[in-house]
């Protein structure tokens, strides 16, 4: 178990739980991204089909700013798990998607990979 402080509740430490926590805890200790401005496994509509996005982090002006997909350390980094953010990004329409599976990470930003996260303080 570990417990959420975004959610505030004890969760069960699933592999993908695992990255998602440690991506969060990296956004708000490294890029000083406030933890009240982090949404975690919320449900969305998508074409009439509930979906679930991981994390969607926001500007302060309450503005989707990045949608992260967490995917478990075994779980390869491919075009399909890109496809996936991208078609929650078609409702939420953030300037970076972010997937990860807690080795390895992918940042894009207009659909080119990017290295450049911006810190909160640079939003």
């Amino acid at each position: 178990m570990v417990f959420d402080a975004i959610r505030k509740k004890w969760l069960q430490l699933t592999p993908e739980e695992w990255v998602r926590q440690h991506v969060v805890n990296y956004f708000i200790t490294q890029q000083k991204y406030p933890a009240s401005l982090i949404s975690l496994e919320k449900e969305i509509e998508l074409n009439g089909i509930k979906k679930r996005y991981d994390v969607v982090v926001y500007t302060k002006e309450l503005k989707p700013f990045m949608i992260v997909e967490c995917k478990a350390p075994s779980i390869e980094l491919s075009q399909e798990v890109l496809e996936q953010a991208s078609r929650y990004n078609l409702i939420l329409n953030v300037d970076y998607v972010f997937i990860t599976n807690g080795l390895n990470d992918q940042l894009y930003k207009a659909g080119v990979i990017t290295n450049n996260l911006p810190s909160f303080n640079e939003l």
